[in-house]
């Protein structure tokens, strides 16, 4: 059940979103900005850097925030988490020299040996053939996980499916994926 300053809230956002109402996000500005730079200087950044993105998140809410759906979060929530995502984008950009160009990590990979590349070749056909057996439900929430790399909670805000169904559809996905990748490995060794 949403809290009156929930809904106190909400109901500005969506005043931001139809009339761009300056003193609605007056209001938002005031109570969120300061409080998103206090939790991005908690999460390491310095002070001028937790500002800066603090000013973008309120920068986005005042242009998108015909996307926030009170139905699925508390504007707070959805602030923050766009908050942690520009943290991340800043990091991801960041290119400070923090990185070792001798770091091993970064070398490219040996090129594979002509068997190898057979073996993967295989595997990789074993995998498509495994995610066709699931169900189409099953094999979206798999495509969202793992090949575009988004979060449970990501899928779900996309999808509009509960957190619960989307990870109790992903671990029944994997137990499918599991037994019919065993059984394929149980029929390579019977030859």
């Amino acid at each position: 059940m949403m809290s009156e300053q929930h809904k106190h809230f909400a109901a500005l956002a969506a005043r931001v979103a139809s009339d761009r109402d300056k003193t609605a996000f007056a209001e938002l500005f005031d109570f969120f900005a300061p409080r998103i730079k206090a939790y991005l200087r908690r999460l390491g950044l310095e002070d001028s850097a937790a500002e800066d993105i603090a000013q973008e998140v309120m920068i986005v809410l005042w242009h998108k925030a015909n996307l926030f759906d009170p139905t699925k979060s508390s504007l707070s929530t959805w602030l923050f988490r766009v908050a942690r995502n520009r943290r991340i984008d800043a990091l991801r950009r960041d290119k400070s020299g923090l990185l070792d160009p001798d770091e091993p990590m970064l070398r490219p990979a040996e090129s594979p040996l002509p068997d190898a590349m057979m073996d993967g070749e295989q595997r990789d056909a074993r995998v498509r053939d495994a995610l066709a057996g699931l169900p189409e439900e099953q094999v979206g929430l798999i495509r969202m996980a793992f090949f575009l790399g988004y979060s449970h909670s990501r899928i779900a805000d996309e999808t509009g499916l509960p957190l619960g169904t989307v990870k109790s559809r992903i671990r029944l996905a994997f137990g499918r994926l599991r037994r019919a990748l065993e059984k394929d490995e149980q029929v390579d060794t019977d030859f």
